[in-house]
């Protein structure tokens, strides 16, 4: 302060003047060596506001001029294709002299609905020209100086936030003039994203670490933000910038973000909010903690409920398949809590998503935690049929005798990792199915449709992907997911791949080199082997006819040599949808070359909006889609392991509850089985509690076979001995079944153990 004070005292300086000496002075100079006046001078007001001194009259009057530009409309752009891959020469310009600043201000002046400014702060100019004239142009400038949802989300506290506010830049202006060229916009974010720090440097010398943008929701959807991997934080309050009287009249805005670097949060300064923080696949799921972890943060209404939820979880875990009262191992207060969780009325918070909320927001910290993550999608019917007075089943099958059975169906989307590992449960859908609402003419809109849950399990896929910018994340589907609206919806939000195994041999467009029409499969079958992979074909034993299967003959084991064709296929769209434009995807087949004697040529078809340039891709996408067989083991866990066609409630929504809790007990016996195999170098204690590894050790002890469990692979393979497994030297490792039996039975013996030592 005395130095402000002496400067006053010498005289009368401008508010300008005194800044300018107050830089020199204490050295306020940016990474360019410029002064940093309008920090100063910011600083200088508010202090002055405070009291400590009083500034000069300030001589500075508001400006009402309009920026300099150029004479007239910028001329329009001729002849944009209909796809941003066929504009030609499109380039992102800095604006740095007056001519291009001229260009700009006029764009913006006369076709942006909030004109040319004027920007606050460090800002960026860039006009996007290509050869058909130009095309818009962006402009960046000071982020807002408070936002709630951003905020939060990096784990700012107010200061932090003053110290690295200059770190973040807020996109304050996107035009693109163009209204019919599909893609564009997108490709245009993509590419200033890999830029605009590197040009934030030169020009201010310093490099920022997040962008910001808002979009005006009544206008816009924010498409283009969500295909080029912007994050949706929330929305706005409505306040602006100036908005020191609270009027709230800037309007609700959609917050979208975008990490420059990968550890954004940490370089500015905050932290990731428990929710968001990455989660390796095995870890939280150790015995002590997990089911607390899974559950424990349920919004049932009642925080009773809460905890009643997570005792009665892991009671249920510690015997998969038994009837609570026989899992609850006579706790009647258990019993009595248990159903009364359970018998909630049909209004009440307790609900399926309820319940499965804190699993899958689990779920979503181990998918941050990996580079790609593989979200396979299916659906399977649970039988009820014995529940003759059970309401709100529906109707699931039937014979020629005219007999109905009763149940319901479940569509879930399963998160694995590129090892097989599941993550977690992404979505979870439970219907009654109604076979005469399900008929609909073809030319209904495909929300009336029972495919429609393949299109909602895509679309909440895209909602995690807008939150984990830096995982990629494929949806597999299997053949009943083959239908152009499925593939349309992912063409209009490309922010995850769609991997899908085709089932109609369809209609193609003429390629430049094929002008007569062919269908799908016969293109790929006559075209040429771009490669060829391995295949190991596993025994398969003989079934005979069951009710709903039809029998199965015996397979002998072999090696199968695959030949891979793929090219890039248009499909017509459907004559319902005559409007919507050709799907372009990328088709692989994958054709056993001479299948022996007597066995069935093997022969698979994906469909995949992921480019496939060489043989190495082709053969990640069919090792991709054969991880969907996960699904079909989480089915068989839940229904063989867990038993969920068991059941016996008298209304459809407890069943529901009930199967929840049991989704997410099949998921970990699935993760123990198949970490045992993929990770077995882990410590036992990622899942196996000190007492497990100590009953385990001392049985070890009386096998002259087996060995205490020195890591978690013999820990598994321990359980599943106990199970039944054998584990000879030509055995493959242990299944779902054999663990699930063999959990069981460590349970009681730990139980024995802790009683033992009482």
């Amino acid at each position: 302060m005395a130095e402000i004070d002496a400067l006053l005292a010498r005289g009368e300086p401008t508010r300008t003047d005194l800044a300018r000496r107050l830089c020199a002075h204490f050295g306020f100079y940016d990474g360019r060596g410029r002064e940093q006046m309008a920090g100063c001078l910011k600083a200088l007001a508010e202090l002055s506001q405070a009291g400590h001194f009083a500034l000069p009259v300030s001589r500075s009057r508001a400006s009402g001029h309009t920026p300099r530009r150029v004479p007239g409309p910028v001329a329009p752009p001729q002849g944009v294709p209909q796809s941003a891959g066929a504009v030609r020469e499109l380039e992102l310009s800095v604006v740095e002299d007056e001519a291009q600043r001229r260009l700009w201000n006029a764009l913006m002046l006369d076709e942006h609905p909030r004109g040319a400014g004027p920007l606050v702060g460090a800002q960026l100019r860039y006009l996007i020209g290509s050869a058909h004239g130009w095309l818009g142009g962006l402009a960046f400038s000071a982020a807002a100086i408070r936002l709630r949802e951003r905020d939060s989300w990096i784990g700012w506290d107010d200061t932090a936030r003053r110290a690295q506010l200059h770190r973040v830049v807020c996109m304050s202006r996107f035009l693109l003039r163009p209204r019919g060229c599909k893609n564009l916009a997108s490709r245009v974010l993509g590419r200033i994203q890999g830029r605009v720090a590197e040009d934030f440097e030169r020009v201010y010398g310093y490099r920022p670490y997040l962008l910001e943008s808002f979009v005006d929701t009544a206008r816009y959807d924010g498409t283009c933000y969500r295909a080029a991997n912007w994050q949706r934080l929330g929305t706005t309050q409505g306040r602006g910038r100036q908005d020191r009287e609270h009027h709230y009249g800037a309007g609700i805005k959609a917050i979208y973000v975008y990490p420059l670097v990968a550890d954004c949060r940490e370089r500015l300064g905050g932290h990731a909010p428990a929710g968001w923080a990455a989660l390796a696949a095995g870890e939280g799921l150790d015995a002590p903690s997990w089911v607390a972890q899974e559950f424990g943060e349920a919004a049932l209404g009642d925080r009773r409920l809460s905890r009643r939820l997570v005792a009665s979880a892991a009671a249920l875990a510690q015997q998969p398949g038994r009837e609570f009262a026989a899992a609850a191992q006579g706790d009647t207060a258990a019993v009595k809590g248990y159903y009364r969780l359970i018998d909630q009325p049909a209004e009440s918070a307790v609900t399926m998503a309820a319940i499965l909320a804190p699993h899958q927001a689990r779920t979503r910290q181990r998918m941050a935690h990996e580079a790609h993550v593989l979200c396979v999608a299916d659906g399977t019917t649970l039988d009820y049929n014995g529940l003759g007075e059970c309401e709100g089943l529906g109707l699931t099958g039937g014979n020629q005798t005219g007999a109905r059975t009763r149940g319901l169906h479940l569509h879930s989307t399963l998160a694995i990792n590129d090892q097989g590992v599941p993550l977690g449960l992404v979505d979870v859908r439970c219907r009654a199915p109604d076979p005469q609402a399900e008929k609909v003419p073809p030319e209904a809109p495909i929300e009336h449709k029972k495919t429609y849950e393949w299109v909602q399990g895509l679309a909440h896929c895209m909602q995690l992907a807008e939150q984990l910018p830096a995982t990629r994340i494929t949806c597999v589907m299997d053949r009943e997911a083959d239908f152009f609206e499925l593939f349309d919806a992912q063409r209009d939000q490309p922010c995850v791949d769609l991997l899908v195994r085709a089932k109609h041999n369809r209609v193609l467009e003429p390629a430049p080199l094929r002008p007569r029409q062919e269908k799908l499969f016969d293109r790929l079958r006559g075209s040429v082997v771009r490669g060829t992979c391995e295949l190991h074909v596993k025994r398969q034993s003989a079934r005979p006819k069951r009710s709903k299967q039809p029998p199965r003959p015996s397979r002998a084991p072999r090696q199968a040599h695959l030949e891979l064709h793929y090219e890039r296929v248009t499909f017509k769209p459907p004559s319902r949808l005559k409007d919507k434009p050709p799907l372009q995807l990328w088709a692989v087949l994958a054709r056993e070359k001479n299948p022996p004697a007597g066995a069935k040529r093997l022969e698979w078809c994906v469909l995949s909006s992921r480019a496939i340039t060489c043989p190495a891709e082709a053969e990640q996408c069919l090792r991709d889609y054969a991880l969907r067989w996960r699904i079909e083991d989480w089915h068989r866990v839940i229904k063989t392991g867990c038993r969920v066609e068991d059941l016996a409630h008298e209304r459809a929504e407890r069943l529901e509850r009930a199967l929840a809790i049991n989704l997410v007990i099949a998921w970990r016996i699935m993760v123990m089985t198949l970490l045992g195999r993929e990770v077995p170098e882990l410590a036992a204690e990622v899942l196996f509690s000190d007492i497990e590894i100590a009953v385990l050790s001392a049985w070890a002890h009386t096998r002259r076979y087996a060995k205490p469990p020195a890591n978690l692979g013999d820990a598994v393979r321990l359980t599943a001995m106990i199970g039944g497994y054998i584990g000879r030297k030509h055995d493959p490792p242990p299944g779902h079944e054999l663990m699930w039996y063999g959990y069981q039975n460590l349970t009681m013996m730990c139980m024995g153990y802790e009683l033992h030592t009482r």
